[in-house]
C-alpha cells in the first residue's frame, strides 16, 4: 500500500515499534522471528468511523414497531440506548468491539461515542479499553442538541477536557488519541458546530461529524437555514482538511464541490447505508474528483474483510459496471486513505521504512487455487475470511499471534459484553412498559 503499490516477496525488520527496513533482510540476532512462509503480510486495516458502543445491539430482540425510515430507527432504537449507557457500559461495550476490531485485522479505528446520560470520563472508560487491547485509535465524544443545548455544551467538555489530558503526550507515547466529535446536523447548532471546529484547530485534531445519513438531515437544514447540509457546514466555516464527514449519502453535486474545494475528507460506511436503508454515498463520483474517501463501519459489522467486499461490490451493483471499484482501491480505502482521513499517513497505512508496525498476518493455505503477486489483492478482496488473519502486531507488539488474543481476556470480555447487553435490552424495553 506504498505511494507504488509494490508487493513483495521477503521480510520485514521491526525495531523500536518501527518498520524499519522492507524486503531483502540479511540474517541476524532478532529477539523474535515470525515464520510467514505461506502467509500475507499487509498493513492492518483501518476502520475510519466506528461507534464501538453499538455492539451491544447485535441481534438485540426488541420489543419495538419495525421502523420504517431513519428517523424512527433514531428515535425508536439508537438514541433511547445512547441514554441508558453508563460509563461502565461504554467500557465493557469498547473491550468487545476491540476483541472483534483485533479478530478481523482492524488495527487501527475512529471512534465516536454517545451515551448521553453519562457524558463526564466517559472518554477516559473507552480510552482504558483501547488500551488495554493494545489497538490504536482515535475517539471523541459526539456532542448533541438533539435533548438541550446543555448537553452539546457538556459533550463538547468531555471532548476538551480528554483532549487537554492527551496532548502533552506523543503520537509514540500513547496509541489512544482525542478528536472532536459531532452528531448529525440535524441535531446541532450554528454555535456548537463553531464551538466544535474552534477546539479541532486549537488541539490540531480532525473534527468527525455524522453527514447527510438520511433524508432528514438535508430537509432539515433547508427548512430551517435556507442551505443544504454541506452548503450550511461551508458557511459556518466547519469545513477543512482536518474535517471527516461520516456517510455523505444524501449530497448533491454542489456539495460534492464544496467537499472537494474545502479538502473535507469521508468515511465511506456501506454497510451501514444499506442496514438503515439510508441509500448510497457517491463514492465513485468523489473519488473521481479527488476527494479522499476512507472505509467504516459505524457501528455495524466489525468484520473488517466483509466491509471490504460490501465496498467492492456495491458499487459495482450502483453503477452497473463491473470495472467499478478495484481490488486495489478497495483495499487502499481500508488502509492507507483511512489514514489519510486523521491525517497519520505518514504513521500508519502501509509498510515502509519509518512508518510504525502495524501488520497483519493472512493464512492463505486453504485457497483452492494459487497465490501470487499477480492475484493477490484479488484474493484478499474476494476471498480473505476473519478467521484468516493470524497474527495481528499494533506498533510492533504481537497483541494475536495464532488467533490468540496476548493482551486481553477474551472470556472475560465476552462475559461482560453479554451482561451489558442485557441489561441495556431490558432497560429499553422497559422504557416502553414491556416486561423483558
Amino acid at each position: 500500500m506504498d505511494r507504488d503499490n509494490r508487493i513483495l516477496s521477503g521480510s520485514v525488520l521491526i525495531r523500536d515499534n518501527e518498520i524499519r527496513e522492507v524486503e531483502n533482510i540479511e540474517e541476524g540476532d532478532f529477539d523474535t522471528v515470525i515464520d510467514a512462509e505461506g502467509k500475507i503480510v499487509m498493513p492492518g486495516l483501518v476502520c475510519a468511523y466506528a461507534r464501538p458502543y453499538q455492539i451491544l445491539l447485535r441481534a438485540a430482540p426488541l420489543k419495538v414497531e419495525p421502523p420504517s425510515d431513519f428517523v424512527q430507527i433514531l428515535q425508536r432504537i439508537w438514541w433511547p440506548m445512547d441514554e441508558s449507557l453508563t460509563n461502565e457500559d461504554t467500557y465493557n461495550s469498547t473491550l468487545a468491539a476491540c476483541m472483534e476490531f483485533i479478530k478481523t485485522g482492524i488495527t487501527f479505528f475512529g471512534g465516536s461515542y454517545s451515551s448521553q446520560s453519562s457524558i463526564s470520563k466517559s472518554l477516559d472508560n473507552a480510552a482504558s479499553a483501547i488500551e488495554e487491547s493494545g489497538l490504536r485509535a482515535f475517539i471523541g465524544f459526539e456532542a448533541s442538541e438533539r435533548n438541550t443545548r446543555a448537553e452539546g455544551a457538556r459533550g463538547m467538555r468531555e471532548n476538551i477536557r480528554f483532549l487537554e489530558s492527551r496532548q502533552k503526550k506523543t503520537f509514540k507515547e500513547t496509541r489512544v488519541r482525542g478528536m472532536v466529535g459531532l452528531s448529525a446536523s440535524f441535531t446541532v447548532s450554528e454555535e456548537l458546530l463553531r464551538h466544535g471546529k474552534r477546539v479541532a484547530n486549537r488541539f490540531d485534531v480532525p473534527i468527525v461529524i455524522s453527514a447527510a445519513e438520511g433524508e432528514v438531515g438535508p430537509y432539515h437544514n433547508l427548512e430551517k437555514f435556507g442551505n443544504r447540509t454541506m452548503e450550511r457546514f461551508r458557511d459556518i466555516g466547519v469545513l477543512s482538511s482536518n474535517t471527516v464527514l461520516g456517510h455523505c449519502v444524501h449530497v448533491n453535486r454542489d456539495e460534492l464541490s464544496i467537499i472537494e474545494k474545502t479538502g473535507a475528507k469521508v468515511a465511506h460506511t456501506p454497510m451501514s447505508d444499506m442496514l438503515n436503508a439510508t441509500g448510497v454515498a457517491p463514492v465513485l463520483e468523489m473519488r473521481e474528483r479527488g476527494i479522499q474517501v476512507g472505509l467504516g463501519n459505524d457501528g455495524y459489522f466489525f468484520d473488517g474483510f466483509e466491509n471490504i467486499r460490501s465496498l467492492f461490490l456495491l458499487h459495482k451493483l450502483l453503477s452497473r459496471d463491473p470495472r467499478r471499484i478495484s481490488p486495489k482501491e478497495a483495499l487502499k480505502m481500508a488502509t492507507i486513505e483511512g489514514a489519510r482521513l486523521y491525517g497519520i499517513e505518514n504513521k500508519i497505512g502501509s509498510i515502509e521504512p519509518g512508518k510504525r508496525a502495524d501488520i497483519i498476518l493472512i493464512d492463505s493455505s486453504s485457497t483452492p487455487t494459487p497465490v501470487s503477486r499477480e492475484n493477490v489483492m484479488d484474493y484478499i478482496v474476494s476471498t480473505v475470511r476473519s478467521s484468516d488473519v493470524k497474527t495481528v502486531i499494533v506498533d510492533g507488539d504481537i497483541v494475536m499471534e495464532d488467533r490468540n488474543i496476548k493482551t486481553l481476556d477474551e472470556k472475560r470480555a465476552i462475559k461482560r459484553s453479554k451482561k451489558t447487553a442485557k441489561k441495556v435490552w431490558k432497560n429499553l424495553n422497559m422504557k416502553r412498559g414491556e416486561n423483558y
